[in-house]
């Protein structure tokens, strides 16, 4: 099995000046190391909510780091601050609204604030960038129920083939 790439990318003014704990980086890895059987290396950035930078590290993990996968974890919400999704789509060559659309709608089986979240995702190049939330307990929450796409996303645009561990997570792939 070829070795996956991972970028996480966690959006966080208070947590990259130190004032707490990212809690969300080791949650995204959590999951996906449960979720993937291949061999997984994570690429991890903790930055300010600051557009251009995330744009510009977007940038980097798809485009010099070569990351099959990006997730991003925070700035989908409705403050002002909150630009991921923006940063995201100015960055991409295609969106894939699907994504959001199902991880509200999962998400507002928990609490109804899920409407205001902004969450995406978008291809560049043969990455795919999803945008989670910031709080742990939201990213299963999301990553649980589109997961299963991932893989087959990452085949159709040229990315390493994951291989799911399926006692926890099936992948969707069409029969051929």
């Amino acid at each position: 099995m070829d070795n996956i790439k991972i970028g996480i990318l966690s959006l966080s003014d208070r947590a990259s000046a130190g004032i707490y704990e990212d809690k969300a980086t080791p949650k995204v890895k959590e999951v996906l190391q449960s979720y993937i059987k291949n061999e997984c290396e994570f690429i991890c950035e903790l930055i300010a909510d600051e557009f251009e930078l995330i744009k510009e590290k977007l940038l980097f993990l798809s485009k010099e780091a070569k990351c099959d996968l990006i997730i991003t974890c925070g700035g989908t919400g409705p403050a002002l601050r909150d630009v991921t999704p923006e940063a995201t789509e100015a960055v991409c060559e295609k969106m894939l609204p699907g994504f959001g659309e199902l991880m509200r709608q999962a998400s507002l089986k928990f609490v109804p604030t899920a409407i205001l979240s902004r969450q995406s995702a978008g291809i560049i190049q043969n990455s795919l960038i999803i945008n989670l939330p910031g709080n742990p307990k939201a990213i299963t929450e999301c990553l649980e129920p589109i997961f299963p796409a991932v893989p087959y996303c990452l085949d159709l645009i040229g990315a390493q083939f994951i291989h799911t561990n399926e006692a926890i997570i099936k992948a969707f792939r069409p029969k051929k």
